[in-house]
């Protein structure tokens, strides 16, 4: 069992890789446009997206914590190559909008399924250091990764023929499907009175606990649920407006593809220099660092311009590297593995929710008054989240700590 476990871990790695192998998407917006919609359209099909995954997520979660994160994945992955296998065939909006449908579905069922399946393997496998487990800093590691390549070669292939890395795109998403079921189902956390096991069902799940669980408990995880989609809508945001601010200054899609490699293999760094970053300098210390930087990366970006303003947006995309290390461990840590996958829905529901509500009103923005301005309303975004959220985790945190230096001298 051990060795499958372990093997676990490394089939999670290569299917994250090959999840994220998007060659589309750092000429997305111009593949978009190329079929005649507008900046404004392109926005609206993302918000579609996001509201497939809105209705989706909570319940995917639930069935993955019910039935089982393999086979949530295994039905996850069918989904994944069929939406590519549509985009060969989607030449209009509504056509599209069938691709974002379906791609919505695999999403919906797959991005709290690998992360609580890791999690579950690690703790079968009685990791050590629990609370820095490295392996969720190498899924992040390795999705950014993925996503550099798939960008360097669909900016390549992309001057050649949208027709042909369409193809090729198609053909590799398959590969998901072949990983997940290669995974096995890790045993139930036997330290957990409360994971309850019934015939034919991996687990029980009360929503009324999981409730309780995020509201009652632990006010650091209770902020930190709301801070990290709160940071993922930021990025989301400035990642749909960085490919009109390239095209404003005339770049070629072939560049397109190295600078969302480059931008990539910043978050990949940060990936794992999230940890090393906490533990040198602290809990503390690294909020401040996730709160502080995306206002520099975005102003910078809305003020500045040509490769100024392309530099200080890599700013941001550090951070978002840090802050998928450090949140999301900081989340997941806190939950028993019994609901993992569903809280993990949960937190991106309000991601999705959030963009619905932003999207395409930035898009509107952005088509209307220019990419500057839909910035700079991201930017105040941020701002404000820093000041309402950032701050009182980091409050929160200091409290913890003055209670456990408290703890540690008073007489036992």
């Amino acid at each position: 069992m051990e060795k499958l476990l372990k093997r676990n871990i490394k089939i999670i790695y290569a299917l994250a890789f090959f999840h994220m192998f998007m060659l589309i998407v750092p000429v997305l917006v111009p593949f978009f446009q190329s079929k005649g919609l507008t900046l404004a359209e392109i926005f609206y099909l993302q918000a579609v997206y996001a509201a497939t995954i809105v209705l989706l997520e909570a319940p995917s979660g639930y069935f993955a914590d019910v039935m089982g994160r393999r086979m949530a994945l295994v039905i996850g992955a069918v989904a994944h190559g069929l939406g590519y296998l549509v985009l060969n065939f989607a030449d209009d909006f509504f056509g599209l909008m069938v691709f974002e449908i379906i791609l919505g579905v695999a999403m919906s069922l797959m991005s709290g399924a690998d992360l609580a399946l890791l999690y579950d393997s690690e703790q079968a496998l009685a990791r050590e250091d629990q609370d820095h487990t490295p392996s969720v800093a190498h899924l992040g590691f390795f999705k950014s990764v993925a996503e550099g390549l798939g960008a360097l070669l669909g900016g390549v292939l992309a001057l050649w023929s949208f027709d042909l890395m369409i193809l090729i795109q198609s053909l590799t998403a398959w590969m998901c499907l072949a990983l997940s079921l290669l995974l096995i189902e890790p045993p139930l956390d036997p330290t957990d009175p409360s994971s309850v096991s019934t015939p034919g069902r991996r687990n029980v799940v009360s929503f009324r606990e999981i409730w309780q669980h995020l509201t009652q408990g632990d006010p650091i995880l209770r902020l930190v649920f709301i801070a990290l989609p709160m940071y993922s809508l930021t990025s989301i945001n400035v990642t749909w407006l960085v490919q009109p601010y390239w095209d404003s200054m005339g770049l070629s899609l072939a560049m397109f593809g190295v600078l969302w490699c480059v931008q990539s293999m910043t978050v990949a760094v940060a990936n794992q220099c999230g940890f090393a970053l906490e533990k040198k300098k602290g809990a503390v210390f690294a909020l401040l660092v996730i709160g502080i930087m995306p206002m520099v990366g975005i102003f910078g970006m809305a003020w500045a311009s040509g490769w100024i303003g392309i530099a200080m947006g890599f700013v941001l995309f550090f951070c978002r590297g840090l802050y998928q290390v450090i949140l999301v461990n900081a989340l997941n840590r806190r939950v028993p593995g019994r609901f993992r996958a569903t809280v993990n829905s949960l937190n991106s529901l309000m991601f999705r929710l959030g963009f619905i509500a932003t999207g395409p009103a930035l898009g509107f923005v952005a088509d209307h008054h220019g990419v500057s301005m839909a910035l700079n309303l991201v930017g105040v975004g941020s701002a404000l989240g820093f000041v309402l959220i950032m701050l009182p985790l980091i409050r929160a945190v200091k409290n913890l700590q003055s209670a456990r230096q408290q703890s540690d001298v008073s007489p036992t």
